[in-house]
């Protein structure tokens, strides 16, 4: 009997990580891997950019999905815990990308009804890279989640925290894009 859930149970995370092993996501900006633009950057703590957040696009989402959610998270902060640069979510289902842009909460470039919650610089919308100068480069890990929910029960007052902790109760699938900046 243990042998026979323990293969059911297998079967069913394998065929949830097939379901999501399409899903991908891409930028025109950011290459995978790459060296993140000047115009991506943020704009104040030293740093001179853009803050200007790239076009997404993903494809391939799994299922079910009834809405996506987007974060940028640059594990490779001298926070003990990272940092959050970007948190968007109860992007409806038919979403396939986002434009160029669209970080900031005043362009009025998300879906209806889509939600940016506060990042680690204390306020809402796309904050760029700005690792600290002399740092080795840090990653900055794009992801898009599938969620099984129409919309989160969160507003923009929402620590990236507690979106992260719904995001993974609520993921179908996620994808993934990484690029690199340093100073």
């Amino acid at each position: 009997m243990f042998k026979r859930a323990v293969l059911v149970i297998a079967v069913s995370l394998t065929a949830t990580v097939a379901s999501a092993a399409g899903f991908t996501l891409t930028s025109p900006e950011i290459k995978p891997n790459g060296q993140i633009s000047t115009e991506q950057v943020f704009k104040g703590f030293g740093c001179t950019g853009d803050n200007v957040s790239p076009a997404l696009s993903w494809h391939g989402a799994p299922k079910g999905t009834k809405s996506f959610a987007v974060t940028v998270y640059d594990p490779d902060a001298p926070t003990g815990s990272g940092w959050w640069h970007w948190v968007v979510f109860n992007l409806p289902a038919d979403s396939t990308g986002l434009k160029m842009g669209a970080g900031d909460p005043k362009a009025g470039l998300l879906p209806a009804g889509a939600v940016q919650s506060r990042t680690d610089y204390g306020q809402t919308g796309y904050g760029g890279p700005c690792p600290p100068v002399g740092d080795k480069p840090h990653h900055y890990i794009f992801t898009v989640y599938a969620l099984k929910l129409d919309k989160l029960p969160l507003d923009e007052n929402s620590p990236a925290a507690m979106v992260g902790y719904y995001l993974h109760q609520n993921m179908l699938g996620k994808a993934v894009l990484r690029g690199r900046y340093g100073r």
